[in-house]
This record gives structure tokens, sequence and C-alpha cells, in this order.
């Protein structure tokens, strides 16, 4: 069984440079351009993990992930944040969503699928 990843970003180079590297380590990808899509393919799909933008055309990726949080179906799926804004106040943002972490951009194509894959149960 193929894990399942969902990838949230509204940066169209990035959400394939995320799918492509993901499907290359044997991963089924779901993408989504903004947070309310994200929410219903996770909802439908239960991806393994999520990879989400922090900022998002509809509201921030912290605030989908709340809303993640809440649902039950949704609830233990690890999120991790791709973001090339990891001041201090955005970081206590991911730290306060459980099951959570995040990876700077530009990533590193040769370690981001080992990145994501620690924090698949």
């Amino acid at each position: 069984m193929r894990k399942k990843a969902l990838v949230v970003d509204d940066n169209a180079n990035n959400l394939m440079l995320a799918k492509d590297l993901l499907e290359v380590a044997g991963f089924e990808v779901f993408e989504a351009e903004n947070a309310a899509d994200g929410i219903a393919i996770a909802r439908r799909e239960k991806p393994d993990i999520i990879i989400m933008d922090v900022r998002l055309p509809d509201m921030r990726g912290t605030a989908a992930a709340r809303i993640l949080r809440q649902d039950k179906e949704t609830s233990d799926i690890p999120i991790v944040f791709v973001t090339s804004s990891v001041m201090a106040e955005g970081r206590e943002e991911i730290n306060d969503i459980p099951n959570a972490g995040f990876i700077s951009k530009p990533i590193n194509t040769r370690t981001f699928v080992k990145e994501i894959s620690q924090f698949i149960k």
C-alpha cells in the first residue's frame, strides 16, 4: 500500500517540485492550491502526511491545520509546513499545533523526502 501525501501550496513551481520528489519516492500525491481545497482533500483521502505552505491565498496554513486538528478523521495526520517565513512568531504558531513540524524553503531536493518521512508514524 503506497503512502499518500497531500501537498498544499499556491505556488505552482513549489507544488510541482514537492509532487515530483514524493512520487519518485513512491508516494501517491494529492495537490491543492489553497487551504479550503486542502482541507476537503485531507478529509476525503486521509493522507499519511500533509505538506503545507504557511501563506496561502484564502487563509494561513496554520489556521487550516487547526481546522484539521478539530476533526476526528484528520486530527492525527502529521502536518509539515514548508515555508520561507520561519521568524520567531511563525515558529511559535507552528509549535502550537500538535504533530506538526516545518522545513524551510528553499527545500533541499536530496533530503526532502527523508525529512518528510520522519513525521510519518
